[in-house]
């Protein structure tokens, strides 16, 4: 093999199962995987301003020596590395045992120093000049191309989305598999539900797809309205994730898989996911933390959009409280009143609150197996913090003509 220093992509790609040196701007990263064998592996696309994108295989004995990316357009300086051919396609192999990266950021223009680099790892005086020529081609040139980010209140079927989100709070489930729960400020579409009320005596549905943080004072951290999704990793790199992952930090996650559990919104996080660090001067954050900031202050913002103009007639009040959300209560520590449902003509009432769908104005006839989609509505709500239990208060259903409604306990 002949060693070469420095060369270009276009240059790189002739010199066949030669050693190169590359310093070239990161287009896209796989996570870690482990190999047939013991090692670990990543994959890179990489390009500069001479040639279109090539692959760039990373093999490491340890997860750690694999080069932690934080972003699409982050400049790698990649040493030592062997051109391969494979059916006509030119890559890049990284080689455990000789092979060295450092990692720069690819928009600072004043810092030369980097974030990441292997232990063998040597710079060089004309290392700098590259990296600053890179960075200004970069600026200029449209190779960066990110997808569409959905709003959490945008998900309207189950499939891949990508998301900007912050993350909240980082843990293990009962079965062992580790969860994020992670926020965009807004509430994610109401989800018709297929068991039937009469089901629900012996077999109730889950208030959470996974139980939430049993600590109080993680719970209380967590904002009070939005949606909080719930965020399955299925993935073998773990310790990569959480090194990226930072409770109250933002991220951009790419391909994660939206899906149903009995109502319930939750995502997965897979081998084909992507997870990028994402600056807090990001528009895409700014514009996701105005709109919370508003809908925090008002009194109607705080009401779920889906129930917007307003909620259904089904119930009225008797209660001068302002509006709050489930989650205002599940972290209030003090006694409080919500207005925020509840019983006859008492049975088809109860089956309006129930969303049981009718097959007549009347609502005699129900329909056999169809979706229930339970409507919103208004109660009033009493909370014990030392009990530690709420009632449905001054709330009655329209044409029953009682406030004294049969009191709902609830934990």
């Amino acid at each position: 093999m002949v060693y070469r220093r420095f060369l270009c992509i276009k240059d790189a790609v002739a010199c066949i199962n030669d050693k190169v040196d590359l310093i070239a701007v990161i287009l896209n990263f796989s996570l870690p995987q482990t190999t047939r064998g013991t090692d670990y592996v990543c994959k890179l696309k990489i390009i500069d301003e001479s040639h279109p994108e090539i692959p760039v295989h990373v093999f490491a004995q340890e997860i750690d020596h694999l080069p932690f990316v934080a972003a699409v357009g982050d400049i790698i300086h990649l040493s030592r590395v062997v051109m391969r051919i494979h059916e006509g396609d030119v890559y890049a192999i990284f080689n455990k045992k000789f092979s060295s990266f450092a990692l720069y950021d690819g928009k600072d223009v004043e810092n030369f120093q980097p974030y990441q680099v292997l232990l063998r790892y040597e710079a060089r005086k004309h290392d700098a000049m590259i990296i600053a020529g890179l960075r200004k081609w970069l600026a200029s040139s449209h190779v960066i191309d990110e997808p569409n980010f959905s709003l959490l209140e945008e998900i309207n079927e189950v499939g891949l989305v990508n998301l900007v989100c912050k993350v909240l709070h980082i843990c293990k489930t009962t079965d062992d598999k580790w969860m994020a729960f992670i926020w965009d400020g807004t509430d994610a579409p109401p989800i018709s539900i297929y068991k039937k009320p009469e089901d629900e005596e012996h077999n109730p549905l889950p208030l959470h797809f996974k139980l939430l943080p049993s600590s109080g004072h993680v719970l209380h951290t967590f904002p009070t309205v939005g949606t909080i999704l719930r965020l399955i990793f299925d993935v073998e790199c773990m310790p990569y994730i959480l090194q990226l992952l930072k409770v109250c930090q933002w991220f951009k996650f790419f391909c994660v898989e939206c899906k149903l559990h009995e109502g319930l919104w939750y995502g997965v996080f897979t081998s084909y996911s992507k997870i990028r660090d994402i600056p807090n001067v990001d528009i895409l954050i700014l514009e996701r933390q105005s709109n919370y900031d508003c809908r925090s202050l008002g009194n109607l913002d705080r009401m779920p959009s889906w129930s917007c103009p307003w909620p259904s007639k089904i119930t009225e009040v008797n209660c001068s409280a302002p509006f709050a959300t489930l989650m205002d209560v599940l972290t209030c520590q003090k006694e409080k009143f919500f207005n925020g449902l509840s019983t006859g003509g008492l049975k088809r009432k109860l089956k309006e609150l129930l969303g049981v769908p009718k097959s007549d104005d009347d609502g005699q006839e129900e329909i056999e197996g169809g979706a229930r989609n339970p409507p919103w509505v208004q109660c009033c709500l009493k909370s014990h913090s030392i009990k530690r239990r709420r009632w449905i208060f001054d709330t009655k259903l329209v044409g029953y003509n009682k406030f004294d409604c049969t009191c709902l306990v609830c934990r």
